[in-house]
């Protein structure tokens, strides 16, 4: 019986250890590619952060409110005061969503403004004023060279032949460079696209079928090298005294290797299925927008009379706080001071003191109600039927405005500074609010937390973090190009039989 229960896994060792060879194949190779694109040779922008500047008031000499009755406009989303080539604009959002500018010194619109300004930002971030872009399109999707890694919709993107094709994402309603990309850079998307995410699967089927297909592979490389463990590790005396070509180099390497890699083949595999189990819903919360329409005759105070220091304005916009129309001010980061969010009410001028957070705790709200009616079901604690909608009711544990990221917060998320909101729910969630930009930047719960710190450590080995990011780099590069040859010398082996 020990008999045939040792030559069945050492069967099974050989059967699965073949089926898996081509998926451990792409997703090694695909994986090794991952730290020279993305930290050893990324490529680099001469800039890549928009200075803030101070609003010059000086330029001002229509308010917004002559300007949207100059131009007709009753009803809007948002607006902001931009500069480039020397002038300061108005940047509208109209209810249609489209970006409009008017100039504040004529109230005078600028022809394809959005465009203007989205080329403008390029060539700032390129450090060159004389770069034209071959194409330029606006984006409201994400696609294969501008993956959902990078948040921010809608932008445009813009092409440049005479910079090794680079492409370059813009937000312009925040000004921000969403990401970029040279032709090595796309080339190394698509690659890593089809061989490590198998986006394959998703052309030729759908996104379930791709992750179910991915799941049944990891599950067989996980057993796979569990039986490796246990023939090579703890039964390799009765194995070795039973095999003939006991001296084969091929075997003495695919065991030692083998061993020393198991655990690292254990962890890049449950780790990378329990990222991929989390891929099975879209996620359909970060990025919400709280856009209400703003009415232009709610705008009875010029924010050209308010008290404010002018001498530190780098934004102001608006927002509507329960029934209330705000006046939404950006004071810039100065040495002594961070930066601050204030609010004045757009009627009487008068400051709203503490507004940011309550403002955060409102989008909360906004954000729950929404995905409440799009079949997202909240734990029943954190729900209050009332006569308008169902509301978030949780208990708030803790508020705190987050100027760089965290562990919960990381960089992938994008926006800075965020309002973050702990609430005392059985899955403890976290809401991570942008109220500058009224969106909700992420959502955080234990589940989340746990997936999270498991694809970190175990996949993109976090706890390396100690000795640098190179050292870290190399240690995965290594543990990874050792399941590729503990793999490629298990197929020799079979192949030479």
């Amino acid at each position: 019986m020990k008999k045939y229960i040792k030559q069945n896994i050492y069967k099974w060792h050989k059967v699965i250890g073949l089926i898996t060879i081509i998926p451990v194949i792409f997703w090694t190779l695909s994986g090794l590619m991952h730290p020279f694109m993305a930290h050893w040779f990324k490529p680099t922008l001469p800039k890549d952060k928009l200075e803030i500047t101070v609003v010059d008031t000086s330029k001002i000499n229509f308010s917004l409110q002559e300007v949207l009755k100059a131009n007709q406009i009753h009803r809007f989303l948002n607006f902001r005061i931009i500069e480039f080539q020397d002038k300061s604009y108005y940047q509208v959002k109209t209810v249609d969503k489209s970006i409009r500018y008017f100039d504040t010194s004529n109230s005078k619109e600028l022809v394809n403004g959005d465009k203007l300004y989205a080329t403008y930002l390029a060539q700032y971030y390129l450090a060159d004023v004389s770069a034209k872009p071959e194409k330029i399109t606006l984006q409201n999707s994400f696609s294969q060279d501008y993956k959902y890694i990078n948040r921010l919709l809608p932008v445009w993107k813009l092409s440049f032949d005479k910079n090794d094709g680079t492409d370059l994402f813009i937000e312009t309603t925040s000004g921000r460079l969403a990401t970029f990309n040279n032709q090595n850079r796309k080339n190394f998307l698509l690659i890593f696209d089809l061989f490590h995410n198998w986006s394959f699967l998703d052309a030729i089927s759908n996104n379930q079928i791709r992750i179910v297909v991915m799941m049944i592979c990891l599950s067989i490389i996980i057993l796979s090298a569990l039986s490796g463990v246990i023939i090579y590790g703890f039964m390799w005396g009765k194995f070795k005294k039973n095999t003939s070509n006991n001296k084969s180099i091929l075997k003495k390497y695919h065991r030692q290797i083998g061993i020393a890699t198991a655990f690292v083949t254990l962890t890049f595999a449950a780790s990378g299925a329990y990222h991929a189990s989390k891929k099975w819903n879209p996620d359909r919360e970060t990025g919400l927008k709280h856009e209400p329409i703003i009415k232009a005759e709610h705008l009875k105070k010029d924010f050209l009379k308010l008290n404010l220091r002018w001498e530190r304005l780098s934004n102001i916009a608006i927002v509507v706080l329960k029934k209330d129309t705000l006046y939404q001010v950006v004071y810039n980061k100065t040495e002594d001071e961070p930066q601050e969010i204030l609010y004045f009410n757009a009627k009487a001028g008068k400051e709203v003191v503490n507004a940011d957070v309550e403002y955060a705790k409102y989008l909360v709200k906004k954000f729950t109600t929404n995905l409440q009616q799009e079949d997202i079901i909240l734990p029943d604690c954190c729900l209050k039927t009332d006569e308008d909608n169902s509301l978030f009711e949780a208990k708030l544990l803790n508020t705190k405005t987050l100027y760089s990221f965290s562990r919960d917060y990381g960089f992938v998320f994008k926006r800075l500074p965020v309002v973050q909101l702990d609430y005392d729910t059985p899955d403890q969630d976290t809401y991570f609010i942008d109220t500058q930009f009224s969106t909700l930047a992420s959502h955080v719960t234990n589940d989340n937390r746990t997936e999270g710190y498991s694809f970190a450590i175990f996949h993109k080995f976090l706890f390396m973090d100690w000795a640098g990011k190179n050292i870290r780099d190399l240690t995965m590069l290594i543990s990874a190009l050792g399941v590729l040859i503990v793999s490629l010398f298990g197929l020799a082996i079979f192949t030479k039989k």
